[in-house]
């Protein structure tokens, strides 16, 4: 291995201090977050703060369940983004392909009309898309929020990032596999897809967040209880009285669990998404 000098050690060190001390700024609200959820209410806003509780209460965890229909609203959840993310990942890798690798005429007129949907704020075409879906008669259902992130700015995203993976990839694969008499869905499906694992990574991380955390658009579609996605559950805790912090902390730390799995399962091709989505144009 190579050795450091005494400057190059320095910076090392100060960049790996740096990094330590802005990485313990963003775990806190986490801890406190965890730490929320196993106190009495009396002690949640206790001076100067306890980290640590005396008395660890594990019953906010059941009593969660019991309050409110937790586990519908996770159920719902979980259906709704493993959709949402599989529709995306298809239909923006067919997409993107096409984008990278199909010459057709006005193509990248095409793509630029694309990407000009994603610079109209979403609060814009909230109610005609409203106005759109009650014509539909979809209403309280779940359509909306699975196709909407499929088809809308969610999926142009998702076509942007795997073109700028496609346009990576050489084009004497393709090539090769045409003069082999394979026809343009077949290089799409069996030599294109296996080499956009790191892409797909990356667009699956993005947007199972996105529909995971997705608020605004079930507050406007879903009116059933039993229809209602977990950020919609997690308003139930708070009320005209207050919130009930200990309740709310800890539906919190359940409904984090799965964006933890899914980071975890994808970081390392996620890590190579992003580096190589952006190397040529």
């Amino acid at each position: 291995m190579p050795r450091l000098t005494g400057r190059r050690f320095g910076t090392a060190v100060g960049t790996y201090l740096i990094l330590t001390a802005v990485s313990l700024i963003m775990i806190v609200p986490l801890i406190w977050m965890v730490s929320t959820s196993l106190k009495e209410p009396q002690s949640i806003f206790t001076y100067p703060p306890q980290w640590i509780p005396d008395s660890l209460q594990f019953q906010n965890y059941i009593d969660v369940f019991r309050l409110i229909p937790f586990h519908r609203f996770y159920g719902n959840s979980v259906y709704i983004s493993a959709l949402v993310v599989l529709g995306t990942v298809f239909f923006a890798s067919l997409a993107g392909y096409a984008f990278a690798k199909i010459p057709f005429k006005g193509r990248n007129v095409v793509f630029l009309i694309l990407l000009s949907a994603m610079m109209i704020p979403h609060e814009v075409t909230a109610i005609p898309m409203f106005l759109f879906m009650r014509q539909l008669g979809w209403i309280d259902t779940h359509l909306p929020l699975i196709l909407l992130p499929i088809f809308g700015a969610g999926g142009v995203f998702g076509i942007f990032v795997m073109r700028q993976f496609f346009i990576t990839v050489p084009t004497e694969l393709e090539e090769a596999a045409m003069i082999d008499g394979c026809s343009r869905f077949r290089i799409y499906w069996q030599i294109m897809l296996p080499l956009a694992k790191p892409g797909m990574a990356t667009l699956t991380i993005f947007t199972f967040v996105t529909s995971w955390n997705e608020f605004f658009d079930p507050l406007i579609f879903i009116n059933s209880r039993e229809l209602m996605t977990l950020p919609l559950g997690l308003s139930l805790f708070t009320d005209e009285v207050g919130t009930a912090w200990q309740y709310l902390m800890s539906a919190t730390v359940m409904a984090t669990v799965p964006l933890l799995i899914v980071f975890f399962l994808a970081q390392r091709r996620f890590i190579e998404g992003v580096a190589m989505t952006g190397l040529k144009e």
